[in-house]
C-alpha cells in the first residue's frame, strides 16, 4: 500500500524537483510536460555589416557591451562563422516588421555580410551564402517568399544590404520572389500603397517602402511615388507571392 502511495506521489515529486521555467506565469503550478520543441525559424534576414574587414565586424559581433549579433557571418573569401544557435533569438534586425508580424528577430535567422556597402559582394562570399541558403532551407522548410533584406523589415531605419546584392541570383535559386517579366501596367484600380503593405512591407512611411522596395528589386534608392512600370513589377510580385513555392512545403502535422 505505501509503495502503491508512492508510485502516485512520484510524478509530483518529479515536477517539485525539475527547475522552475523562467517564464512562469503568477500563481501557476509547474507540471513540465515533454511535448515541445525549441523554436523553428521561418525568415532569413540578410545584413552587411559596413566593416573594412571581418575581423571588425566579429569583434562588433561579439561584444557584450554593443548586444548585437547574427546566427551567421560571411568573410568575403566565403568563410562562413556561426555566431548563435539556430534555435535561439539573435539581436540582429532590431525593430523591425514585416507583413503585421513585429520582432523579426523571435522568428528569423540573422546572417551578416562582410562588405562596407559601397563595394560589390565578392564572389566567394556570396556562392557560401548560397550553400548556406539551401542548407537553412532543407532545415527549416523557410519559403522562398521569407528571405529578406534587413533595409525591407526596418525600411526607416536600415538600408542594408545595399542596391549591388544580387537579389536575383537568390530568387533563381529559391530564395526570394523575383519577377523577370512583369506586365506593362497594373490592373486598373492597384494601388500601390496597399501593394507594398500586401507584400509585407511597414507602410507607415510610405516614402521608406518605397525606397527600401525599390533597393531590393530594382537596385535604386528613390522615394518617390510607383511609377507605372514598378506598379507592374509590384503587382506581378504580388502573385508571385501566391504561389505555393513561395509559400513554401506544408509543416508536418502535429499530433493531438
Amino acid at each position: 500500500m505505501m509503495l502503491r502511495g508512492f508510485v502516485l506521489l512520484l510524478p509530483a515529486l518529479l515536477a517539485a524537483c525539475a527547475p522552475l521555467p523562467s517564464g512562469q506565469g503568477r500563481g501557476a503550478l509547474w507540471q513540465p510536460s515533454p511535448n515541445f520543441d525549441q523554436r523553428r525559424p521561418n525568415f532569413v534576414i540578410l545584413h552587411q555589416t559596413t566593416n573594412d574587414n571581418v575581423e571588425r565586424a566579429l569583434a562588433t559581433l561579439t561584444d557584450p557591451e554593443r548586444r548585437v549579433s547574427a546566427h551567421y557571418l560571411i568573410g568575403r573569401d566565403g568563410t562562413v562563422m556561426q555566431l548563435v544557435d539556430e534555435a535561439a533569438r539573435a539581436w540582429h534586425a532590431g525593430e523591425s516588421r514585416w507583413g503585421g508580424m513585429s520582432d523579426l528577430n523571435s522568428a528569423s535567422i540573422g546572417i551578416e555580410l562582410d562588405n562596407t556597402g559601397e563595394e560589390e559582394f565578392a564572389e566567394p562570399q556570396i556562392l557560401a551564402l548560397l550553400a548556406l541558403l539551401d542548407e537553412l532551407r532543407r532545415r527549416h522548410a523557410i519559403p522562398a517568399a521569407n528571405y529578406l533584406a534587413h533595409g525591407d523589415v526596418a525600411p526607416t531605419r536600415k538600408v542594408d544590404p545595399s542596391r549591388r546584392f544580387p537579389w536575383r541570383r537568390l530568387a533563381a535559386q529559391g530564395f526570394g520572389l523575383w519577377c523577370d517579366a512583369p506586365p506593362a501596367t497594373a490592373p486598373a484600380g492597384f494601388d500601390a500603397l496597399l501593394g507594398l503593405q500586401a507584400l509585407g512591407y511597414d507602410v507607415a512611411v510610405p516614402a521608406a517602402a518605397r525606397a527600401a522596395f525599390r533597393r531590393h528589386f530594382l537596385a535604386q534608392d528613390a522615394e518617390s511615388e510607383l511609377a507605372p512600370d514598378e506598379q507592374a513589377l509590384l503587382h506581378c510580385l504580388l502573385q508571385q507571392k501566391l504561389r505555393p513555392q513561395a509559400r513554401g512545403p506544408a509543416a508536418p502535422a502535429a499530433l493531438e
